[in-house]
């Protein structure tokens, strides 16, 4: 699957395949990285916003492209003492071109 998205900076080639089925999906996602050594995360994993319900959507999504999830997290990240968020995050089994 490919759109004519543009982004900046452009997806990880490793992610491209999640973040284009959840954005078919409607789910707003706002960061994402393929993992591994060098990168942000060492998994696969993408960010996105939404209500409680929204990561249930977000991993029907994704499942039904057939994707190899591993873990959907719903979190608050503690900044300055503080909770933030929340935001949700689906983490992906590492495939071998990103382990």
């Amino acid at each position: 699957m490919s759109t004519s998205t543009v982004y900046d900076p452009p997806l990880d080639p490793g992610i491209v395949s999640a973040v284009e089925a959840l954005q078919k999906a409607g789910v707003e996602t706002f960061e994402s990285c393929e993992g591994g050594p060098g990168h942000t995360y060492p998994e696969p994993t993408v960010r996105f916003h939404g209500q409680k319900l929204e990561g249930f959507r977000a991993l029907a999504a994704v499942a039904s492209a057939g994707l190899n999830v591993s873990d959907l997290r719903r979190v608050w990240p503690i900044v300055d003492g503080e909770p933030t968020g929340p935001w949700w995050e689906l983490t992906f089994v590492p495939t071998k071109g990103n382990q």
